[in-house]
């Protein structure tokens, strides 16, 4: 029997092994590839509590309400709809012809105010001298009255005298010449002793009239002069007021001062409305809502535009409540502009005091019995922090939209 030659045969082992280590290896990729995605999802979440992000949220600027400060009829219309302007430029201007003549007549009465205050305080001193003098001159009109009425009583006392021996020298004529009369008759006494007799008593009736009239002169004479004194008394008495004449003249003064100065406050009111009549632009901006044209009336407050300003922009973002945990002023905020694709870069600036809808025109009442849990929204305020380099050519405008992220971490 011849022998067989022995043929090679593949080890059982390593038949058994190969479908083993392949479910081992793919076990092994799969393993792997969870713990990568595991820890990519831990690393991304934990990336995510870095930054709060919102799509809520737009471009804010001042919308500034043009509007002239007096009444008029537009002259001249100096810009157009969306046109820049600078700050100071003019923009419109009201017919200044009636504020300018406000002004000549408010000068005009500064002129009068100011001649009329200085007559008032020239007089000052004038008024001080002349109650002086009137003073010193109604005293010795007084005094000279009251030797007036002393030397017109002592003239009167003499005529009372005068009259007293003017009566006893009649009566003793009228007796003697009655004595004479029956001599006389009888040829006792001569013609010529009747006829002295009866010219001394008409000499002396004569005399006694004579002295009664001058008593009567006399007697006019102390009335004349009391009434002189009376008239000087009074005299110094209005001279006596010379302090407050002086006082009256000094607040005439004043109050001319008085009225130089409104004077002077209407003069600088209708220059102010003069300068009223060119309405210029506050601030740097673009006109819009442009309402006013040429020849048309305005009246005070009527708004004649808007101007956009685009120097002073700033983001406000509706945050959901649970997004303001570790959200503070100060933090920085990467802002991304859904009109160009920009990023801009920013800081939390404020968290507003209520939620936008407390702030809503009517705000929800919860306690109606159908309260439905709903995550509120309260508005931040982002400011750009290098707006002017950032959009040199002002391309943002108020109402874009944005999406900005916050850093919390």
């Amino acid at each position: 029997m011849a022998e067989s030659t022995p043929t090679a045969v593949r080890p059982e082992s390593d038949e058994s092994t190969e479908p083993v280590q392949a479910p081992s290896r793919r076990r092994g990729i799969i393993i792997v590839v969870l713990v990568v995605l595991v820890l990519a999802g831990l690393g991304f979440w934990w990336r995510s509590t870095f930054s709060e992000d919102t799509d809520d949220a737009q471009v804010n600027g001042h919308l500034i309400q043009i509007s002239s400060r007096i009444s008029g009829q537009i002259a001249k219309v100096d810009v157009d709809e969306n046109q820049y302007v600078k700050a100071g430029d003019e923009i419109a201007q009201l017919d200044p012809r009636d504020y300018q003549i406000a002004v000549e007549n408010a000068e005009a009465a500064l002129a009068s105010a100011q001649a009329a205050a200085a007559a008032a305080q020239v007089n000052v001193p004038i008024t001080t001298v002349n109650t002086g003098s009137n003073l010193t001159a109604a005293g010795a009109d007084v005094s000279g009255a009251h030797a007036s009425v002393a030397q017109a009583e002592d003239q009167l006392q003499a005529a009372q005298a005068r009259v007293a021996q003017a009566e006893a020298n009649n009566i003793k004529a009228e007796a003697d010449l009655t004595r004479y009369t029956p001599l006389v008759q009888k040829d006792v006494i001569s013609k010529q002793q009747f006829d002295a007799a009866v010219a001394s008593a008409n000499a002396t009736k004569a005399a006694l009239a004579d002295a009664r009239a001058s008593e009567r002169a006399a007697a006019s004479g102390v009335r004349v002069s009391r009434d002189r004194e009376a008239q000087a008394q009074a005299q110094l008495k209005y001279a006596q007021t010379g302090p407050q004449q002086v006082a009256a003249q000094s607040a005439r003064a004043k109050q001319a001062l008085a009225q130089v100065q409104q004077a002077q406050a209407q003069l600088d009111q209708a220059r102010l409305n003069l300068s009223y009549t060119k309405i210029v632009a506050p601030v740097d901006g673009i006109v819009t809502r442009k309402s006013v044209e040429l020849n048309q009336n305005v009246s005070v407050g009527q708004n004649l535009m808007t101007l956009v300003s685009l120097d002073d922009l700033w983001v406000t973002a509706n945050f959901k409540e649970t997004q303001l945990k570790h959200m503070a002023a100060g933090q920085t905020v990467d802002i991304r502009v859904d009109a160009t694709g920009k990023d801009y870069k920013g800081k939390v600036t404020q968290i507003g005091g209520a939620t936008g809808s407390v702030l809503s025109l009517f705000p929800p009442e919860n306690a109606t019995g159908n309260y439905v849990k709903v995550v509120q929204r309260v508005p931040v305020r982002i400011d750009f922090t290098d707006i002017k380099n950032e959009d040199p050519n002002h391309v943002l405008r108020p109402g874009l939209s944005v999406e900005p992220k916050v850093r919390v971490k």
